[in-house]
């Protein structure tokens, strides 16, 4: 019998309550193959369904309990986890009892993961471009319950401020939100290079989330450990997760 691979993870540097658990696996230590090589959590991605069901057994492992997955939509409706399932359409996730595991899937998005300070409350948001500018993230923070003041946020893997090249639309959908999102882009000829971290912190920043961590990652540039939409087109997906100890 082939002997069972140790999943690799990214675990957040950040101030959350010790009962608060939360990692990001890399692509690596599974059993897809080819493009989706090798630990690919995402069902809807050409994978083949029983090496992403490997995956996801071999991932459990690392948990208290099955994750809830979403169908993931580039929106904003955060559900609870209670209610999550892959045929509810809702980008992100929000648990307040022991074991609860809330999770999202990425691969070139950014994944960001919320707790209160009191560690009774945490959340997983998927938020790409789109999810960004349409307000996901207050959306996160309003189905918390929580002051803004007194969460603690973690920006985890995305595609990263020196690779991700944008056209007028995406600048205009940010610069006619807020004009101080202007800072998060960069002139790249007639195209502009798009921090996603900054405009997560922005966004944040603005409802009163103010402890904010993470942000040092770029999953185009890094092949050997994290899936690409916008490198390779056809990937995996990496999964963001969080949940309660007691």
């Amino acid at each position: 019998m082939a002997e069972t691979p140790e999943v690799e993870v990214i675990r957040p540097e950040w101030p959350a309550p010790a009962n608060v658990r939360a990692f990001t696996t890399t692509r690596n230590s599974g059993f897809s193959r080819g493009a989706w090589s090798s630990l690919n959590l995402g069902n809807n991605c050409g994978d083949d369904p029983q090496h992403v069901e490997q995956n996801r057994r071999l991932l459990t492992r690392l948990l208290p309990c099955e994750p809830r997955w979403l169908k993931q939509v580039h929106g904003t409706r955060a559900v609870c986890w209670d209610e999550a399932n892959e045929r509810i359409e809702a980008d992100a996730m929000v648990g307040d009892q022991a074991w609860q595991v809330c999770a999202v899937l990425t691969a070139d998005c950014l994944p960001v993961l919320i707790c209160n300070n009191a560690g009774t409350r945490v959340s997983a948001a998927h938020a790409g471009w789109r999810g960004l500018a349409a307000g996901v993230l207050e959306s996160t923070v309003l189905a918390m319950g929580c002051e803004p003041r007194e969460l603690i946020a973690w920006l985890g893997p995305a595609i990263g401020p020196q690779a991700f090249e944008v056209g007028k639309d995406v600048y205009d959908a940010f610069v006619n939100l807020e004009n101080e999102n202007a800072v998060a882009f960069k002139p790249h000829g007639n195209r502009w290079l798009a921090d996603l971290y900054q405009l997560a912190r922005l966004a944040l920043g603005r409802i009163g989330v103010s402890q904010v961590s993470g942000g040092g990652y770029c999953t185009y540039s890094d092949p050997k450990r994290l899936f690409s939409y916008r490198r390779d087109g056809v990937t995996g997906r990496i999964a963001s997760m969080i949940w309660l100890e007691t």
